[in-house]
């Protein structure tokens, strides 16, 4: 029998653990150094990939588009993620360099979105970037063709294989088309969740002479 989908969405809860409490008037001046607490804690407290995040681009008609990636870091030059140039938020990016992202922390019950124009770094600082993460990842970028038409399975295992094979044999191997892009936001928001749906949402906006903060209804 097939699972009814309105069943399992009515029989599941949200936050079904004690959340902290969030004072915004002690938030710092700017959204880096929360963003810094509040992911340690995140990671502190067991949440399952802390570092992953939704990045959301649109195309050359405006359309949009939301995938998981991974955080590569983050400071004074933006939020880092990678990505193949020629993949589809590659060329998204290309077209509309501006994207948002979205962290979710449910343990804390705690959200981060972003949303600023997006850069992409220069090739020497992407292939360091590479070259840095582990031979599964190297190996990923080697296959490349990311977001094109795949003919088959099989013709993938043997372009992952020859991947792997080439990224243990030569760790330097440049994958030309892997891009580090850095998101500079011009707006950070904390969303602090609360078991009576009082959530405090606590809103940063750049401006000429620094970090804006202001409360926002839930």
């Amino acid at each position: 029998m097939e699972p009814d989908l309105h069943e399992l969405l009515r029989s599941l809860r949200v936050w079904d653990t004690e959340l902290p409490s969030f004072d915004p008037d002690a938030a710092p001046d700017e959204p880096l150094t929360l963003f810094t607490r509040w992911f340690a804690e995140a990671v502190a407290a067991g949440q399952s990939e802390p570092h992953t995040m939704s990045l959301a681009t649109a195309d050359a008609d405006g359309l949009p588009d939301v995938r998981t990636v991974m955080l590569h870091g983050a400071d004074a030059d933006g939020w880092s993620f990678a990505s193949h140039a020629t993949s589809r938020k590659g060329r998204q990016l290309a077209a509309r360099p501006y994207a948002a992202l979205g962290f979710y922390w449910p343990v804390r019950g705690r959200q981060v979105r972003l949303r600023g124009p997006v850069t992409p770094a220069p090739p020497e600082e992407s292939q360091a970037d590479l070259h840095a993460r582990s031979t599964g990842a190297l190996a990923a970028a080697l296959v490349g063709h990311q977001s094109h038409v795949l003919p088959s399975l099989e013709e993938l295992a043997r372009a992952s294989d020859a991947a792997w094979e080439r990224a243990g044999r030569e760790p330097d191997a440049p994958a030309p088309t892997w891009t580090l892009y850095h998101l500079l936001p011009d707006e950070v928001e904390f969303f602090q969740g609360d078991a009576r749906r009082r959530h405090v949402r606590l809103n940063y906006r750049r401006s000429e002479t620094g970090w804006a903060k202001e409360l926002l209804w839930p």
